[in-house]
């Protein structure tokens, strides 16, 4: 239907351009050029050096043949290069893929052929791995060694120059391009891989620009926040988090390894205000010791996803002086799409009621159309009393492209018009999702689900715990039982029959774990547990 304001108002470049997070550094570096833009120990760059070097850069991969599409591939720690590739690699029309540095030689191999890798960026700390997997891959690339001030191991030099080298080829005033089209391709992040070979994450211009703004708003950051970058570069582009810091001219505060006492120096020193990370940096931060700790400069927002916060951790972080916000994502939305957005009144509730109320997800971001908790065979949407399960669906223009060359994957994604994160969960009254399971994590046992999430929830509870998951262990009689896997916290003992007594003072007997194992809890590189290991230890 055509109306009247349809008729002669056209798009033209005046009043339409494509949406992209490379503007936000322009900008910053044009409103703000002396102010710090990244600090990694002793390095200091403004924000007029910072876009200066990735103009650079840009020019420097557009002059080896970098153009619209290609693949550059980046295996860098939380450093000054990493920022620099999220801008500079766009900047040529080329697509940024972070390598997870935790994986290995075969993966790593797959991943670059896949991408089919132009370029890639690779940490002199990570030269041993990729030079085997560089070994495997069909690709070839022009390799490029950064060293980083900062690492002081030995691992040698693999490539054909250094990454300042390369950089000081580039034109300062490089002419770098808009994108054609905000639909087009700007990152690729490979899914974890547990089930078979990895997916290729493909974000677009538009979704980046959306969730970075989206962060600003979510995080409630005020003009120059200083970032502590704990939370990998390499997952889901850092939450996006590169771009969003632009976006009110921050300050990136780059850490090569998480560590206590690194991260307290660098809090108190810089004055921190926003950091983001897995529950594992909680866990260190509040097992630094006396030595290792520094007093906050004031409240410092820490903001999380992967599993709820146990209420223990919550309490803990607050005394420490953190105000924990509970996040929730994938890597298909960009990172984090959905918040648990806090009410002031749940402040003069109870401590156990506002830990119940954190542990829920929460609701959709404003970047993010729509959330909602829908059966996957009808499509429908689940009542909203808190009990009935679903499967949690998004959709919106925070959802990736789709699978890079893989339109099966892709289609059973998006079927229905909506995009299925494989996550069950429950809508409370008030519109707030909380997750129940991994649809292949749910336990079913004589007929009745049992969430492994809210068994762990009752295990971390114990103060002898530090990790705790739970999946199903095949039984006889009841097809299914959970079994418990835990991790203790130093110095702290406890045994089976413990955990036992434990969960049925706070379960129901048919949700209590009847096997128990003790040992370190496997995690993957960004510090979620792997049931799929749990599962296959679980049938032995």
């Amino acid at each position: 239907m055509t109306t009247p304001y349809d008729n002669d108002l056209d798009r033209n470049p005046a009043n339409y351009q494509p949406l992209t997070p490379l503007l936000f550094l322009e900008r910053a570096a044009t409103v703000h050029p002396a102010h710090t833009a990244i600090i990694h120990g002793a390095l200091r760059r403004t924000y007029a050096e910072f876009y200066s070097r990735t103009r650079r850069l840009a020019s420097a991969l557009a002059k080896h043949g970098i153009r619209k599409g290609d693949t550059v591939s980046a295996m860098l720690a939380n450093t000054p290069a990493m920022l620099e590739c999220h801008y500079g690699v766009p900047m040529t029309g080329g697509v940024l893929n972070t390598l997870n540095t935790r994986l290995d030689a075969t993966i790593i191999a797959f991943s670059l052929d896949h991408a089919e890798t132009k370029v890639v960026i690779i940490d002199r700390e990570f030269s041993r791995v990729m030079k085997d997997a560089l070994a495997l891959a069909k690709v070839k690339p022009l390799v490029i060694d950064y060293d980083d001030p900062e690492y002081t191991g030995d691992s040698a030099r693999i490539g054909t120059m250094e990454y300042e080298d390369f950089v000081a080829q580039g034109d300062p005033a490089f002419a770098w391009k808009m994108p054609d089209d905000e639909w087009d391709a700007i990152a690729l992040n490979y899914t974890s891989g547990t089930t078979g070979d990895p997916k290729g994450v493909v974000y677009h211009h538009r979704g980046a620009y959306l969730l970075a703004t989206g962060n600003i708003v979510t995080c409630n950051m005020g003009k120059h926040p200083v970032y502590l970058w704990t939370l990998p570069m390499f997952h889901c582009n850092g939450w996006c988090f590169p771009w969003s810091i632009s976006v009110v001219a921050g300050t990136h505060v780059c850490l090569r390894q998480v560590r206590a006492q690194a991260m307290f120096d660098l809090i108190a020193a810089h004055k921190v205000t926003h950091l983001c990370g897995a529950p594992i940096v909680m866990s260190t931060l509040l097992n630094a010791t006396a030595n290792e700790r520094k007093p906050l400069p004031h409240v410092v927002e820490f903001f999380t996803a992967a599993s709820p916060p146990p209420e223990a951790i919550l309490a803990a972080m607050k005394e420490a002086g953190f105000n924990v916000t509970h996040l929730y994502g994938l890597t298909e939305c960009y990172g984090p799409a959905v918040v648990n957005d806090w009410h002031a009144e749940w402040d003069a509730l109870p401590p156990a009621e506002q830990a119940a109320l954190k542990s829920r997800q929460g609701v959709r971001y404003g970047a993010l159309e729509y959330l909602d908790v829908m059966d996957p065979d009808t499509m429908q949407p689940v009542a909203r009393d808190g009990v009935t399960m679903g499967e949690v669906m998004m959709r919106g223009n925070v959802v990736m492209k789709g699978y890079l060359r893989n339109k099966v994957s892709t289609e059973k994604a998006f079927a229905g018009g909506w995009f299925h994160t494989g996550d069950l969960g429950v809508v409370y009254p008030d519109g707030y999702v909380q997750l129940k399971d991994r649809s292949k994590d749910i336990i079913i046992s004589g007929g009745e689900n049992i969430s492994s999430i809210e068994v762990e929830d009752a295990l971390y509870k114990h103060p002898a715990v530090s990790a705790a998951a739970v999946v199903a262990k095949p039984d006889a009689k009841w097809g299914e039982t959970p079994c418990a896997f835990i991790e203790l916290k130093p110095g702290q003992s406890a045994s089976a029959e413990d955990m036992i007594a434990w969960c049925r003072k706070h379960l129901a007997a048919y949700k209590v774990p009847r096997h128990v194992v003790f040992g370190e809890v496997p995690k993957t590189s960004t510090g979620k547990i792997q049931k799929f290991k749990l599962r296959e230890m679980a049938k032995n």
